[in-house]
């Protein structure tokens, strides 16, 4: 059974920082993009990161560019979003997805590109 498992979310201070992890199982990782998306309330999910398979090519939208990092760990079968000097603006529902990696380009922020969706956690920003 194909499932993608996020952690890490909470409630944080402006400034703090939490690492959100996607876990696979039923999968295995390396074949697979994986996207980080959020969702803020009222709002349309929207791409913020992703990782190629490899981990070799990396994006971030100039949102969270300089704040956020995204990491992958294969041989766990982890992807990872580091969040640092969150805001409050950051609040919301975050979501990771895999997309199978057949070597074609797609576009990454797209949640239509993608195969497989996480339940999500929530990140809290708030004094």
């Amino acid at each position: 059974q194909l499932q993608l498992v996020e952690t890490g979310g909470g409630l944080v201070q402006p400034g703090g920082s939490l690492r959100l992890s996607c876990a696979a199982s039923g999968l295995a990782m390396e074949h697979y993009s994986i996207g980080w998306f959020r969702q803020i309330l009222g709002k349309e999910r929207e791409g913020i990161s992703c990782s190629s398979s490899s981990g070799e090519y990396r994006w971030l939208d100039d949102s969270v560019k300089g704040r956020f990092t995204i990491s992958r760990d294969n041989a766990k079968n982890t992807v990872y979003l580091q969040m640092s000097s969150l805001k409050p603006e950051d609040t919301a529902i975050y979501t990771c997805a895999a997309h199978q990696a057949d070597g074609t380009p797609y576009m990454c922020y797209d949640p239509n590109e993608y195969d497989y969706w996480g339940q999500g956690t929530q990140v809290t920003v708030s004094a």
